[in-house]
């Protein structure tokens, strides 16, 4: 599992240095998100939601939304009243970490739904490399903003590391555990990669992305079943 982490850091690295050797365009970058939020809204209602509902644990999955909720809204609270670089790479960073601690939540319950997940954290996670790079002034030296990039994303390992105990834990504890991972991403989807997306121009193409991303998740789904 800690191998597979590599893979969404390097994707974060690579992302930040696309973006300060060709800074991409307004309508690429909102197809990107799109595409994106296609993979993590299709992982979070085609592995995490499946995984909630089975194991009937109603109150466990209340009390483990409900922190999610609060945490999310803690995250948003942060992201509003920060400013400059140093505010946008510590809202990131949070984020970062909560994807780690859903991605070793989702392979302790089982090892497709880490995959399938691990694909729509790749893809985020190179988005927010992206993101990093803008919260810099232009003429930052690229090894800071890399350098930046690479040590946030190593938080990922380390969210892995917190969620992956969650599999020796009973059904119900499990419950509560994925009721939380699941809100927060619905939350990335719809707070945060969409909404930023619509800031930037649109079109029926750029909107299609979502799709796009959905639909592969889904076949990706398949092949590993």
């Amino acid at each position: 599992m800690w191998f597979y982490t590599l893979i969404p850091v390097a994707a974060a690295i690579g992302g930040a240095w696309y973006a300060v050797t060709w800074p991409p365009g307004p309508r690429s970058t909102a197809a990107i998100q799109h595409f994106a939020a296609g993979l993590v809204f299709a992982a979070a209602a085609g592995e995490i939601l499946p995984d909630v509902t089975h194991l009937h644990s109603a109150m466990p999955v209340v009390i483990g939304g409900g922190l999610g909720i609060l945490a999310m809204s803690a995250i948003r609270w942060l992201g509003e009243r920060t400013t400059g670089p140093f505010g946008l790479v510590a809202t990131i960073a949070v984020d970062i970490l909560v994807d780690g601690l859903v991605l070793g939540i989702a392979f302790a319950a089982g090892a497709k739904q880490g995959l399938v997940l691990l694909v729509a954290i790749a893809v985020e996670i190179m988005f927010l490399g992206l993101s990093v790079s803008t919260a810099f002034r232009e003429g930052t030296p690229r090894l800071t903003v890399i350098g930046t990039t690479a040590g946030v994303s190593l938080l990922l390992p380390l969210g892995v590391l917190a969620g992956a105990p969650v599999g020796a834990m009973p059904p119900p504890v499990m419950a509560g555990f994925l009721a939380f991972g699941l809100i927060a991403l619905l939350y990335l989807v719809t707070e945060e990669l969409l909404v930023e997306a619509h800031e930037r121009p649109d079109n029926p193409l750029i909107t299609a992305m979502f799709f796009v991303g959905f639909l592969l998740l889904i076949l990706l789904e398949e092949v590993i079943a």
